[in-house]
């Protein structure tokens, strides 16, 4: 993936979740299916964000951001700040 397919990833995974609450506001979906989707569309957001910078550090020390590659669910999540 190319930093610009990963950008685009992510503002269709925006774009959906802003459609999912679109979609419970206006009754076409309830909160446990919002809820249940939004978890996913937040995890792969975080792998998303994750491969980016991944791919922006190996690019800043000189290593090839195609080696990158995303880490799972698990390992993204688990992350302490």
């Amino acid at each position: 993936m190319t930093d610009g397919s990963i950008r685009q990833r992510i503002s269709d995974l925006v774009h959906e979740e802003h459609s999912l609450r679109n979609k419970l506001s206006s009754g076409e979906i309830s909160a446990a299916e919002e809820s249940a989707r939004l978890r996913d569309l937040e995890v792969e957001l975080d792998q998303c964000w994750d491969l980016l910078r991944q791919r922006q550090a190996k690019e800043e020390f000189g290593e090839d951001p195609d080696t990158a590659q995303v880490r799972d669910a698990r390992t993204v999540e688990g992350y302490q700040g």
